[in-house]
């Protein structure tokens, strides 16, 4: 029962968050920018592409038990869509941005055409060999996507006929996307549509037996999944003019799941705390040289192992693990196909 009471402490809880992202998103870079240390307003505007990134890839894996391990080729596809379409017709952002995130949609829906019936590693498998197909598109298509030379935008971001050139102007547009993004999927967790993915996470036929189309649901979570993964292609290859196939690497898609794992599968906070700490870790170890990437490892590692459900997980990812690879040493199993 909602009180007057707790309806007040509600809307100061509500105050209080709005508060801390203002100071967090927008005076600590203001200051940071004004005091010369521009080089850390692109670490936080790359943290801030990544956290949609890692919220995007949490509504596959993390509350649809999903394993998904191709998501960078979707975040290169609306890279490219974006960039393209800027530099070879002059598009404006606000044209290339959501273009950007529906061809990934597309994209992604006809993956999970051919591969919803799939279960347990065998859809992991697929989704690796599609995002591996699609890298090696971007590498050898030369006639279209540049190949290893990558694409250049020179126009810089415009919006209602100002040009954005400053790095913290363009952290501000990545702050306030990233912002509205973040909060549609969290919109989309916190719904029936969240629950119904929920179900599919614990027990796919369960789901199936009370009425849920297992098989619908999972396009749609591609679809929307995606889309994210391209709106956030399209601001990376934006706010940085530039763009190459080594950008969207199997490595990369491990990188975006790391975050989820290590922040907690299913926990939209949690995911974003993961993507801030994986990307802002390595820049913090600079300081140890060559050995600063086996001590971010060493991080992985021990946190997975000391918190099998990430830092605020709603599901353990050795379970998720565990569930994907017994189902594929199972003799029940006949095939990969249900």
């Amino acid at each position: 029962m909602i009180t007057p009471d707790s309806s007040t402490r509600s809307w100061r809880s509500k105050i209080l968050v709005a508060a801390i992202l203002l100071i967090v998103l927008a005076v600590v870079p203001g200051v940071l920018s004004a005091l010369g240390k521009s080089y850390y307003t692109q670490v936080a505007n790359s943290a801030l592409i990544y956290c949609i990134l890692a919220a995007s890839l949490n509504l596959i894996t993390g509350t649809a038990g999903l394993l998904c391990l191709g998501h960078a080729a979707f975040f290169g596809i609306g890279a490219y869509t974006a960039a393209l379409l800027a530099s070879n017709y002059g598009l404006p952002f606000l044209v290339t941005l959501p273009l950007g995130g529906v061809v990934a949609g597309l994209a992604g829906v006809l993956v999970a055409l051919p591969t919803m019936r799939l279960i347990s590693i065998y859809f992991a498998v697929a989704t690796l060999g599609v995002g591996e197909i699609i890298h090696v598109s971007l590498l050898n298509w030369i006639s279209v996507t540049r190949g290893p030379m990558g694409v250049q935008i020179y126009d810089p971001i415009t919006l209602f006929g100002h040009s954005f050139t400053s790095l913290l102007s363009i952290y501000y547009i990545t702050a306030i996307l990233a912002c509205i993004c973040v909060y549609l999927i969290w919109h989309l967790t916190n719904s029936y549509f969240g629950n119904a993915l929920r179900s599919l996470r614990e027990d796919d036929q369960c789901a199936e037996a009370m009425g849920i189309n297992v098989s619908k649901l999972k396009v749609q979570t591609f679809a929307a999944s995606t889309f994210f993964a391209g709106i956030a292609g399209a601001l990376m290859a934006h706010s940085a003019g530039y763009i190459s196939p080594e950008s969207f690497q199997f490595s990369e898609s491990i990188l975006i799941l790391a975050m989820v794992v290590v922040g907690g599968l299913g926990s939209l906070p949690g995911v974003l705390l993961g993507a801030l700490l994986l990307i802002i870790l390595p820049e913090a170890a600079r300081g140890l040289g060559d050995m600063r990437m086996v001590a971010v490892g060493v991080v992985m590692f021990l946190s997975i192992l000391l918190l099998p459900k990430g830092l605020l997980g709603e599901t353990s990812a050795i379970e998720v693990a565990r569930k994907y690879f017994n189902a594929a040493w199972s003799s029940r199993e006949l095939a990969g196909w249900k």
